[in-house]
C-alpha cells in the first residue's frame, strides 16, 4: 500500500500498461502485432481500437478485416479474394455489409419517366448509364453517393427503335435494338459505328476481347469480329431453333452461353464454342416447356448464373456436371425472374416480373434473406439491377429506384 501522496500508477489513472507507450506490448514488431490480432474476430477488433490511438489505428488495417470480409456480403470481395473496390477501407465495407444482410437501407426514386419502357443499365464508377426508348443516357453520380445527378452527362442514339439490351466495356458501349441493328459507341468521343445485324429484334448482346456475340428473336445467335478491317462483320451464325433472350461470353473468351425461349425440347442454356460456333454442351436435363432463360451471369469462366420464367435461380459448376445445376433457389411468390447479379462471392440479387420485388440471396442459404417491394400498387417488373459496395440501383417500367445501405 503506497504512502499518501505517492505518484499513482497507470491503472489508477484510469490508463492501461497495454497502450502505454513504455509498455512492452510495443516492443512487438507490427508484423507479430498483425499476426496476434489476425486471430480476432470482428467484434472483438472493434473493442480493441477503443483502448487508444494506436490500437484503434492498428486494428483498422485492411489486412486484418480482409479474412473477415471475404465471408461477409457484398463486401467487394471474389471467392477468388480479388478485391473489386480497393478504395474503400475493408473495416467500413464489414460494417455496411451487415445493413445488407438485415435489409436496413434508405430508398428513393431519383428518376422517373412518363410512359412505360424496358430500361436496361450498367455500373462504372462515376457513372450510370440507363437506357431510354431509342437511347442511352449516361447519369453522373452524386459524390456522396446519395443519388445520381437528374440530368444526363452525355446521350447515345443511333437506333430507330427501343434499346434492348447493352453492354460497357472499357471505353465503348455496345447495344442491340429492336431495329435489328447494333450500335458501337466510343464513351469520350464522336465516334460510332452501326450496321444490320438480325432480321428481327436484337434481345441481347456481349462484347469482349474485340468481338461481340448478339442473340435474336429471329432464332439466331451471331458472332461479330470489331478487328481491324472486319469491324462489323459476321464471323459466325448459330441457328439456335428457338428465340434467344439471354447471352454472354465466359471470362475465358473461348466459348459464350446462350439461355432461349425453351419452346422445343432442347435445353435453353447451351454453349458454344466462340471460334468455331459450334455447339459444345447443354446445361440440365429438366426443364419445363416454356422455362425460358432471360439472363446469365459468369461469376468465374466455370461457375455461371441463370434466372427465367420457371421462378428459379441456378447456378452451375461446369467443371463438375452439365447435367445438373449445383445449387438452386426458388422465387417464393412463384414470379418470374427477368434479372440476376452476383457479388462474384456469396450474394445473388434477383428481379422479379410482380411489384417490383428485389430479393437478396445468400448462398449459404436456401431461402430468401431479404426482400424489398419497390413498386406498388401498380405492378412492374424489375428488368434490370445492378449494384456497388453501398448502393442497389433497380429499373423498373417507369422509374429508377435506389437503395442506399450506408444509411439505415
Amino acid at each position: 500500500m503506497g504512502r499518501k501522496g505517492s505518484p499513482r500508477s497507470p491503472q489508477a489513472e484510469g490508463g492501461s500498461r497495454a497502450a502505454s507507450p513504455s509498455s512492452p506490448l510495443w516492443a512487438l514488431p507490427e508484423e507479430l502485432l498483425l499476426l496476434i490480432c489476425s486471430y480476432l474476430d470482428a467484434q472483438a477488433l472493434g473493442r480493441l481500437g477503443q483502448v487508444c490511438r494506436r490500437l484503434r489505428f492498428l486494428s483498422s488495417r485492411d489486412l486484418l478485416w480482409r479474412r473477415i470480409a471475404r465471408g461477409c456480403l457484398n463486401s467487394g470481395f471474389t471467392q477468388l479474394g480479388t478485391d473489386l473496390a480497393p478504395g474503400i477501407p475493408v473495416k467500413e465495407r464489414v460494417k455496411v455489409s451487415q445493413n445488407w444482410r438485415h435489409g436496413r437501407c434508405r430508398r428513393e426514386t431519383v428518376l422517373k419517366w412518363k410512359c412505360n419502357l424496358m430500361p436496361w443499365m450498367e455500373l462504372d464508377g462515376e457513372y450510370l448509364y440507363l437506357s431510354q426508348a431509342e437511347n442511352i443516357q449516361a447519369y453522373r453520380l452524386c459524390p456522396d453517393g446519395a443519388g445520381l445527378q437528374r440530368h444526363p452527362q452525355a446521350i447515345f442514339s443511333g437506333h430507330q427503335e427501343d434499346v434492348c439490351r447493352f453492354v460497357l466495356v472499357s471505353s465503348h458501349i455496345v447495344s442491340g435494338g429492336g431495329d435489328g441493328n447494333i450500335v458501337l459507341h466510343k464513351i469520350r468521343g464522336s465516334y460510332s459505328i452501326k450496321f444490320s445485324a438480325h432480321e428481327q429484334e436484337v434481345n441481347c448482346v456481349d462484347f469482349q476481347g474485340g468481338l461481340i456475340v448478339s442473340g435474336s428473336r429471329d432464332r439466331t445467335a451471331k458472332v461479330w469480329s470489331l478487328s481491324a478491317g472486319r469491324v462489323g462483320q459476321c464471323l459466325h451464325t448459330v441457328q439456335t431453333e428457338d428465340r434467344v433472350w439471354s447471352i454472354a461470353i465466359s471470362p475465358l473468351l473461348s466459348s459464350f452461353v446462350t439461355g432461349t425461349a425453351c419452346c422445343g425440347h432442347t435445353s435453353p442454356l447451351r454453349i458454344w464454342d466462340l471460334e468455331s460456333g459450334q455447339l459444345l454442351t447443354c446445361l440440365g436435363t429438366d426443364f419445363h416447356r416454356g422455362a425460358g432463360v432471360l439472363d446469365v451471369f459468369y461469376e468465374t469462366p466455370s461457375l455461371l448464373l441463370s434466372c427465367g420464367y420457371d421462378t428459379y435461380i441456378r447456378y452451375w459448376d461446369i467443371r463438375t456436371s452439365t447435367r445438373k445445376c449445383v445449387q438452386e433457389w426458388e422465387e417464393p411468390h412463384d414470379s418470374a425472374l427477368y434479372c440476376i447479379r452476383s457479388d462474384k462471392n456469396h450474394m445473388i440479387a434477383s428481379g422479379s416480373s410482380y411489384y417490383g420485388v428485389v430479393r437478396l440471396w445468400d448462398k449459404r442459404q436456401t431461402r430468401c434473406l431479404q426482400s424489398f417491394h419497390l413498386s406498388s400498387p401498380t405492378s412492374s417488373p424489375v428488368y434490370c439491377l445492378r449494384f456497388s459496395t453501398t448502393h442497389l440501383y433497380a429499373a423498373l417500367a417507369s422509374a429508377l429506384h435506389v437503395l442506399d445501405f450506408t444509411a439505415p
